[in-house]
């Protein structure tokens, strides 16, 4: 059973929770790993240095968009490539994150968080909400909360 009288507030929580996590992602690789050195981590496990930039722009723009609310839904299909990338490149580290170099299981976590949020909807307080009509994936622009 869904609680109609909460349920939007659980999901706005959700919404905040991902959008932040992806916003300090992105100051992460910045400021603590300058985005040179996140261009070189790309490269040493394969990956083209050239995705430096556009990773950290998606990730902190879309934290942004996701906190606001605006077309947020969108936004995680947008950025499950990003976080599908982390669980690949954390999938050799072991299950968990307190592994060395981190485990796959705050990625595979994440995955799911944007799964349901793209499944269940913004919740309360979106400034763009987007509802989605079948088939899966139409988006429709709602004016509702």
């Amino acid at each position: 059973m869904i609680d109609n009288r909460t349920a939007p507030y659980g999901l706005f929580v959700l919404r905040v929770a991902l959008g932040v996590m992806f916003i300090a992602h992105a100051l992460l690789k910045y400021v603590v790993f300058t985005m040179p050195g996140f261009a070189g981590f790309l490269g040493s496990i394969g990956m083209p240095a050239a995705l430096a930039w556009p990773i950290f722009l998606a990730e902190l723009l879309g934290g942004i968009a996701l906190v606001a609310g605006f077309y947020a839904r969108l936004v995680s299909v947008a950025l499950l490539p990003v976080l599908l990338g982390a669980l690949w490149v954390h999938s050799g580290n072991g299950w968990l994150f307190t592994a060395a170099n981190g485990g796959w299981e705050y990625p595979a976590f994440l995955v799911v968080g944007a799964l349901t949020h793209i499944l269940a909807g913004d919740g309360a307080f979106a400034i763009r909400p987007v509802t989605l009509s079948a088939p899966l994936g139409r988006p429709a622009v709602s004016n509702a909360a």
